[in-house]
């Protein structure tokens, strides 16, 4: 008896996986008339973006980050009767391994964004056949709107796959008012080599209200797969992750793990970086520099999008500045391009439907109004010349520094090869083992992946 329970069970479990599945996979289910019109449910996976200005509901007072996208699919959903979207909310942080899991149990969504930190659209996607070429969406004329850079994210093999919608470089924010209280000297015209940088973050580290603990830290940062913010730092004398023809691993080159080791010992030996820094903590990291009732780091690496959140969300007096420059005397940073992809579909009439509601949010004006209020830079050129940041000083600084910009690998196992990496990065920020040993660990177990 016990056994024909267990049984009854396991096949009850086994069903209930099946459903899961059905109810939260690729939505091939939908109908289709005569005419050929599809009526149906599509998926969409978002992230938090802005909040309108004055709201303060939401989490942490932030406001709904998500109202945008929501405004759009209700415009959608009246145009188009019979078509539902589901909007399904994912922290960006935890994108990328929802993916991975939903992917791996086939029950991925309908439309997915491709967060602007990651570069570019996963070439791992595209070898696993779970997203579509966009070609057909596009004539050559339309193509031609967005920029070079924008649309070479989003090729592989001479296919389409996905809507490029913004672009961002990374940047240090410096908090003017930290500097004051410091009495420290920001960097001219946002320009320093790592000496400079490295005396200001010693300086900007202090003692606030006398009581033998250290209250402010002049720099941090965070190191988590899929995010980039600090690996800029590790280029500047030269060094990068990968040869040019993606065959080797580079990141143990005496250029990289010279500058690797030296951010680390801002906070090992230098003291000048928080206990925190080189964890995975985004939001607090963040918070740190930017919450008024903070404000305990004086500088930190974002994208963009923290220009805006710190001229809005959290008011704040900071300038923009480069990475400070090392041997090569260049300064570097890295970029990225945000936008859409379609995971596959079953339905020829409702990945037509689909794509339709991709270029939907993906216009011209709906990238300027990106721009103005996600801070971020438009992918489409027909967007940038309605210059919207003509009044920002802030973000057009930003956008002089796109000249500087290293784009990441572009290897088919590249988000295997950042973890790898990544992982030991965490390691050396911890101090449990030096950039020499960490990369010294990782080589064989990228290399592998490079020979696959």
């Amino acid at each position: 008896m016990k056994g024909k329970m267990k049984f009854f069970s396991l096949m009850l479990l086994a069903l209930a996986f099946v459903l899961v599945l059905s109810a939260c996979g690729n939505n091939s289910d939908g109908d289709t008339d005569e005419d050929g019109n599809w009526t149906g449910t599509i998926t969409i996976w978002d992230g938090p973006r802005w909040a309108e200005e004055g709201d303060t509901s939401g989490e942490e007072g932030k406001g709904n980050q998500y109202f945008w996208l929501e405004g759009k699919i209700k415009e959608f959903e009246d145009a188009n009767p019979g078509v539902k979207i589901e909007l399904i909310q994912v922290p960006w942080a935890e994108m990328p391994d929802k993916l991975g899991v939903n992917i791996a149990g086939q029950s991925w969504p309908d439309i997915a964004p491709v967060d602007i930190s990651g570069s570019a659209v996963s070439i791992d996607h595209i070898d696993q056949g779970v997203i579509e070429s966009l070609d057909d969406l596009f004539t050559e004329e339309e193509k031609s709107d967005f920029y070079e850079n924008a649309l070479e994210a989003y090729t592989f093999d001479g296919k389409m796959y996905g809507i490029p919608n913004s672009l961002t470089v990374h940047s240090m924010l410096l908090n003017l008012e930290l500097f004051e209280e410091a009495g420290v000297e920001a960097p001219e015209n946002g320009e320093w080599t790592w000496e400079e940088f490295l005396e200001a973050a010693e300086k900007l580290t202090f003692d606030r209200d006398g009581d033998g603990t250290i209250d402010v830290y002049g720099f941090s940062t965070y190191i988590l797969p899929g995010y980039y913010e600090a690996w800029p730092f590790f280029y500047i004398n030269g060094g990068q992750p990968l040869s040019d023809d993606l065959s080797e691993f580079t990141f143990d080159s005496p250029e990289a793990i010279e500058a690797i080791q030296q951010l680390a010992d801002l906070k090992l030996v230098n003291e000048a970086a928080p206990v925190s820094m080189g964890g995975a903590d985004v939001g607090g990291t963040f918070q740190a520099w930017a919450s008024e009732e903070q404000r305990t780091v004086a500088m930190q690496p974002w994208a963009t999008w923290a220009i805006t959140s710190a001229q809005t969300t959290y008011p704040t007096d900071f300038m923009v500045a480069n990475y400070p420059t090392g041997t090569t005397g260049e300064p570097v940073t890295i970029g990225g391009v945000g936008g859409w992809t379609m995971f596959k579909q079953e339905s020829e009439e409702k990945k037509k439907v689909v794509g339709e509601f991709m270029k939907f949010i993906s216009t011209t004006d709906e990238q300027y109004l990106m721009s103005k209020s996600y801070g971020i830079f438009p992918a489409r050129i027909s967007a940038a010349e309605m210059n919207p940041f003509e009044d920002n000083e802030q973000m057009a600084r930003a956008q002089e520094m796109s000249s500087q910009v290293v784009m990441l690998p572009r290897h088919p196992e590249w988000k295997k090869i950042d973890e790898i990496i990544q992982r030991e990065l965490q390691l050396v920020f911890n101090g449990e083992k030096t950039a020499e040993e960490a990369m010294a660990t990782a080589k064989p177990e990228v290399e592998a992946l490079l020979g696959e």
